[in-house]
């Protein structure tokens, strides 16, 4: 009879029940964990997570030949992923803009009383732009600094209060308060059974029947600062912000967008925000890689050339090829700082073997040990003058 205490080697071995967060946990520990198919989607511009988990419901997304059912799938880069018949683009890399919003525009994508919306204004008078998402929201009538991105891991991370960056507004409110009212709000406050942590608050001037504060928020809750200023009496009547963490509202003009410079942000997010939101800094742009597949065969194959190698090649090319050379000079950027730059350009052929000077002649001959040719200077000092010219009258 068979031993009931030794193992059975012909018997596989029963599989452990997982909870999906298990499951989960041990995909990103795996090295081919890559990143959610609905992510994915996002950052290559294609629509948000929310629409591209209904893409996915409705059948239009394939991975490696196979038609998805769920979102719940992690892809790589060796995956090859199928949006409606045609291959997903690579993404670009992570861009941060700032917008000036006006009021009257609302924050979302499509608004079901068919009200302007940001997006549809920025695509409308910036048509080069990326497909963008908002890092948070302003309400309809509030104006001032809007953070726009097309990276979703980004607004998410920047979104959190954890993230702990300060949102700066102006805001002119009708009514009256003072010193006492403002510290209930410095130490924080609770309305209608919701806690607001405590706002840095400065009361600026009063203008007749309204007052014109400063607030500093760290939550960015729904209607904070409307909720806030009604709970010490003021009505709020005009709502500008100033600042998202950082980021300065500036002397941008209403309506108009600007982009944050890619090493600003990556300076100013650090690397520990940067891992959190999975930002990507190299990646070229949609334009770059677009003119990239105009001039060239591939992507990604064809990089700058350091100036370091430009030199290396300029050393070892044959005396006949034309000539490099390194200009090094300084340029502003937008902010007005200085930036070094190193520009190369082919040089000038070498030209022809001219006749020699006058100067060269007699230098030459005098390195060879030859007697110096005279010259009518020499000539003056040693007593003879130079010929063709007559000598002075005696006065």
């Amino acid at each position: 009879m068979p031993d009931r205490n030794k193992p059975h080697r012909t018997l596989p071995k029963r599989a452990s029940a997982k909870s999906p967060r298990a499951v989960q946990e041990a995909a990103e520990q795996s090295p081919r964990r890559g990143e959610r198919i609905a992510k994915l989607m996002a950052r290559a511009g294609l629509c948000s997570r929310r629409e591209a988990e209904t893409w996915i419901a409705a059948g239009r997304v394939a991975v490696n030949g196979h038609v998805l059912a769920s979102p719940a799938l992690n892809v790589t880069p060796e995956d090859k992923v199928v949006v409606d018949g045609k291959a997903l683009e690579a993404p670009e890399r992570t861009r941060l803009f700032l917008f000036n919003k006006p009021a009257g525009l609302v924050t979302t994508e499509r608004d079901p009383e068919a009200r302007p919306t940001v997006f549809g204004y920025v695509a409308e008078r910036f048509p080069d732009l990326p497909r963008l998402i908002s890092i948070g929201r302003l309400d309809i009538t509030t104006e001032g600094l809007l953070l726009l991105t097309n990276d979703g891991g980004l607004a998410r991370v920047l979104e959190l209060p954890a993230t702990g960056w300060v949102r700066r507004y102006r805001v002119r409110a009708n009514g009256t308060t003072d010193e006492a009212a403002l510290g209930q709000l410095r130490r924080g406050a609770t309305v209608e059974g919701v806690k607001y942590a405590p706002a840095e608050v400065t009361l600026d001037r009063v203008q007749g029947a309204n007052v014109w504060l400063t607030l500093g928020l760290r939550e960015g809750k729904n209607r904070e600062v409307k909720r806030l200023l009604e709970h010490i009496g003021l009505q709020v009547n005009r709502l500008i912000r100033l600042s998202f963490g950082p980021f300065q509202l500036g002397h941008l003009a209403d309506g108009d967008v600007e982009e944050v410079n890619t090493r600003v942000l990556r300076d100013q997010l650090g690397p520990t925000l940067a891992a959190a939101a999975g930002a990507s800094f190299s990646r070229p742009t949609r334009p770059e890689m677009q003119r990239e597949m105009n001039t060239h065969d591939g992507l990604g194959d064809r990089k700058r050339k350091h100036v370091r190698t430009l030199r290396a090649e300029r050393e070892n090319q044959s005396e006949e090829a034309p000539r490099r050379r390194v200009l090094r000079s300084a340029t502003e950027d937008r902010h007005g700082r200085e930036i070094a730059v190193e520009r190369v350009v082919p040089s000038r052929p070498p030209r022809a073997p001219a006749q020699a000077s006058r100067n060269a002649r007699r230098f030459g001959a005098e390195r060879q040990g030859g007697p110096r040719p005279a010259t009518g200077n020499t000539a003056h000092r040693a007593g003879k003058r130079p010929a063709g010219k007559a000598p002075r009258p005696k006065r």
